[in-house]
This record gives C-alpha cells, structure tokens and sequence, in this order.
C-alpha cells in the first residue's frame, strides 16, 4: 500500500468530506477528494483508490435513506447518468482527467452565476427535461473520469425544489448505480490493482465516519440553510477544479 505521509494528510480530509457529501450535507464538496488526492498522486489512482470507498459510503447511504428517495426521478435520471459512465469509459485514454475537472468547475461555476443574477421564483417551472438529461448524462461522464459527478447533476436536481431529505436520498441511490456500473470499466481499464486496493482498506473506516457527520447535519438542518450550503459546495468545487485545470 502507499506509505507516504503527504497521501495520508490529503487523503483522510478527502475522504471525510467525500462521506459528509455522501450525507447530503454540503452536496458538492466530495468532488473535491480526487482533485485533492491528485496532490499526491495521478487522477487515475486516485480515483482508483476510492472506489472501494465510495461503495462502503453508497451502501451506508442506501441503508439510512431508503424510504426517502423520489423514484420517478431516479427512473429519469439513471438511464442518462449510466450513458455518461459509458461515454466515459471509451474517451478514458483520450482525454486529461485535470481538462475535464475545469470543464466541470466551469459549467458549475456558471450555473450558480445565472442561480446569483436570475433567482428562481415560487412559481418558476422546473428545468427542462432535455436539460435533465443532458446534465445527468454529464454527470456520468465526469464521475467516471475523476468522481466528480455531483456539479452537473445538482445543477438540475436543485431547481427541482426537492425537501433536503428526499435530494439527499435520490442523490445517493442514483450515485449507488453510477459507481457501480463502474467496476468493470475501471479493471479492464487496468485501474484496479493490489497497492490501490490496499491503500483503500486503510482509508475505509473513515468513510462511515463521514456519512456519520454529514447525516447528524442534514437532518437537523433547516432548507434554505441546506441549500445555501450545497451552493458553498458547489462554488469551492468549482473553484478548486477550476484553478486545477489552469495549473
């Protein structure tokens, strides 16, 4: 396993936030555990590493969430978020995971612009579902590529008005199937190897620790004060993929 102690001082942070995301609370913030790890080690690794990590944490998050989730929603949203796992896997090889992140950060960072300028109103329709699918299927993609889905589809699930408790149960049974549908990928790939698997089981029992915090918080918070903290996430991920990708 890695035995460096600067992985560790990145790593553990990383993951602490990565299951307070998990939790619902301060959505957002785990898309920014690889751009952490990478500070340590490759994009690919780092992703590689979390794998068994965020099952742990998705399983955790299927447990404590499993009344609250909106299925109509997750029919609509999962066949688009396993579309964007497939596109990528096959542009993998062919794409910087640093170039990806600041797309990401980009389009996060100019949704909570036009969120800032253009405040939806009581009355405001929901997006469209066009739009939906198009940010879903973005998510896929870029939680392929480095786990940083939660941009993209916040973007669309947000507008939707939804109570903190059922966004937080649909966010985690959508990124449950995601992750999943990423384990063949990521070994044929040849991403998955002993000293990265290693590596998680070290970092593993934090991640219930994580899901723990974020879970006290969320279901004590009130609403507007829930979203005004996604929003936070959103725009510190946004930022830090941002000033990666320029880096």
């Amino acid at each position: 396993m890695i035995s460096d102690a600067y992985f560790y001082a990145v790593a553990v942070p990383a993951v602490l936030l990565l299951g307070i995301s998990k939790s619902g609370f301060g959505a957002g913030f785990g898309s920014l555990a690889v751009p952490m790890m990478a500070l340590a080690v490759t994009v690919p690794q780092a992703a590689a590493i979390l794998m068994p990590v965020l099952l742990v944490m998705d399983l955790l998050g299927l447990a404590a969430f499993r009344n609250n989730y909106d299925k109509a929603l997750l029919k609509f949203l999962i066949p688009f978020g396993l579309l964007g796992t497939c596109i990528g896997a096959l542009l993998f090889k062919a794409l910087d995971a640093h170039l990806v992140a600041g797309i990401v950060g980009a389009v996060t960072l100019l949704f909570l612009v036009q969120r800032l300028l253009f405040p939806p109103k009581a009355d405001s329709p929901p997006p469209p579902r066009w739009l939906g699918a198009l940010l879903t299927a973005t998510s896929g993609f870029t939680s392929f590529i480095a786990h940083a889905g939660g941009p993209p589809i916040n973007a669309y699930v947000i507008p939707l008005r939804l109570s903190p408790l059922t966004f937080t149960a649909t966010m985690a049974f959508f990124f449950f199937f995601i992750n999943l549908s990423k384990w063949i990928p990521y070994a044929l790939l040849g991403l998955l190897d002993w000293r990265s698997f290693a590596t998680s089981l070290v970092l593993l029992p934090l991640a219930p620790v994580g899901v723990w915090i974020g879970m006290r918080i969320a279901k004590r918070i009130n609403p507007v004060l829930f979203y005004r903290m996604v929003y936070i996430g959103m725009f510190l991920t946004g930022c830090k993929l941002v000033w990666d990708a320029f880096r």
